[in-house]
């Protein structure tokens, strides 16, 4: 498993100039691929953007939370990469050559139409949950009344 170590850049702020780039969203991006092209030649692999708080001093005594842009890149260490370098110059392992394959067998009865065959394991899947559950059979009415009455209960209403 590879060990990798990060790097946090601050995400650019404003746009450079360049040949042929105009506007401001141009000379943004510019800048964002200039700032990664450079990090890529050095091995560093982008891996995302966050917008992290930061508490900055606002005049003697008080403070306020700024929200800073930061760029997260990643490479592996010395140790992973000549890990890795050794790997891949061992030769690969020689597959076998693949066995003739034995014909499929001819089924020896038409199977059932596929309705069917649904139709048969819904009623066993229905019939399985109902007694899981303790559920009457399909057929018998729910209890109709107060929730957790009792059962001597005829719903008439005394009168006072």
């Amino acid at each position: 498993m590879p060990i990798y170590e990060y790097k946090v850049v601050p995400a650019p702020v404003k746009g450079l100039k360049g040949k042929g780039t105009k506007g401001t969203q141009g000379r943004f991006a510019l800048a964002l691929e200039t700032l990664m092209n450079e990090l890529g030649a050095s091995g560093w692999e982008y891996l995302r953007a966050d917008t992290l708080p930061c508490e900055e001093r606002s005049g003697l005594t008080g403070s306020t939370t700024a929200y800073q842009n930061m760029l997260v890149f990643r490479r592996e260490t010395g140790a992973a990469r000549s890990e890795a370098a050794a790997q891949s110059w061992e030769p690969a392992p020689r597959a076998p050559a693949p066995a003739a394959a034995p014909a499929p067998a001819a089924p020896a009865a038409p199977a059932a139409p596929a309705t069917q065959q649904a139709t048969e394991a819904a009623a066993a899947a229905a019939a399985a949950l109902s007694a899981y559950r303790g559920t009457p059979p399909a057929g018998a009415a729910p209890k109709l009344g107060p929730a957790r009455g009792s059962d001597d209960d005829d719903g008439s209403v005394a009168a006072q």
